[in-house]
């Protein structure tokens, strides 16, 4: 099994790819199988987060390049910024994390989150799409959110 310990800093030719899902690139530790079916073990430093078009130097010198996997989430559309922002408050006070774009939120899917925003006369969409969400404003929270234990209370 090739193990895979080392980030690249700038971007160079991919010379295989490795597809993952959100819950995966918030690990430090795991494996996987590239695209061509080899059997990879990623080893980073704690608290790093892949995102897509991130880039592994493998020991052989390869390039591994990370693409975020589609997976289901829900996705909420409006053109009205204030009904995207109470849902992401509602979302952001369930520390849910929370991919942000132009007119639209993205959660991984959760029914009850859905039905939650519905009540609240959004649309939710149901989907099949890769997921990034935001980073977090705290150290570690690269999954989008935070320990309480950083502010002193408990969760």
């Amino acid at each position: 099994m090739l193990t895979i310990s080392e980030r690249l800093p700038q971007p160079r030719a991919a010379d295989a790819h490795l597809v993952l899902p959100f819950e995966l690139r918030c690990r430090s530790r795991f494996r996987a199988r590239l695209v061509g079916g080899e059997e990879v073990g990623v080893i980073l430093a704690r608290g790093q987060v892949l995102r897509g078009g991130d880039q592994l130097l493998a020991p052989d010198g390869r390039v591994i390049e990370i693409d975020a996997a589609l997976e289901q989430v829900s996705t909420l559309r409006s053109t009205d910024p204030q009904w995207l922002t109470r849902a992401a408050y509602h979302l952001g006070n369930r520390h849910v994390a929370l991919q942000i774009g132009a007119g639209w939120l993205r959660y991984r899917h959760d029914h009850v989150l859905d039905q939650m925003l519905q009540g609240l006369g959004l649309a939710v969409t149901v989907e099949q799409a890769s997921f990034e969400p935001e980073a977090g404003a705290y150290p570690g929270g690269g999954q989008g959110g935070h320990s309480h234990a950083e502010h002193g209370s408990s969760a």
